[in-house]
């Protein structure tokens, strides 16, 4: 095998060992792959000569271990993080705008939970018996953490 080929083999062998530890979870055929890869690079080149190899085999170590350095440092992976920041709420149930005993309308099917709306105001809400019709007048009989149980009018 020829030196260009010897050196081919550790690069690929690099860039495998490292695709698995960075990217692919876990001890797998791609890390295996690519171990076995430098190892039959470095072999190759001592078969060549002794000193290609002492050459090859050093220049693998630093490669891998410049590479892994590159590669572990913060300031890569800053350009595959999120920097957005959620801001969403689930349901925050204000106690200034519905009370238990509120007479409201349901704006959408109650299949269990829908919405409806009390006082000019629209929440997410839930049938305590059952699926409730689109515009049915609905009372809210109780108020957890952040769930409305309603119940229909007659």
């Amino acid at each position: 095998m020829t030196i260009t080929g010897i050196i081919f083999l550790l690069l690929i062998g690099v860039i495998l060992v490292l695709l698995e530890i960075l990217v692919i979870p876990g001890v797998g055929v791609v890390g295996v792959i690519g171990a076995l890869m430098m190892f039959l690079g470095v072999y190759f080149a001592y078969q060549i000569d002794v000193t290609y190899g002492h050459l090859l085999l050093g220049g693998s170590v630093m490669f891998s271990a410049i590479s892994g350095f590159m590669a572990f440092r913060a300031e890569t992976w800053d350009r595959f993080s999120l920097k957005k920041e959620l801001k969403g709420k689930v349901n925050v149930i204000d106690n200034q705008l519905i009370k238990v005993g509120d007479k409201g309308l349901s704006v959408s099917r109650l299949a269990i939970a829908g919405q409806a709306r009390f006082n000019e105001n629209l929440f997410e809400v839930h049938s305590k018996y059952g699926m409730i019709e689109n515009n049915v007048n609905i009372e809210v009989v109780k108020i957890e953490s952040n769930k409305i149980i309603v119940i229909k009018l007659n």
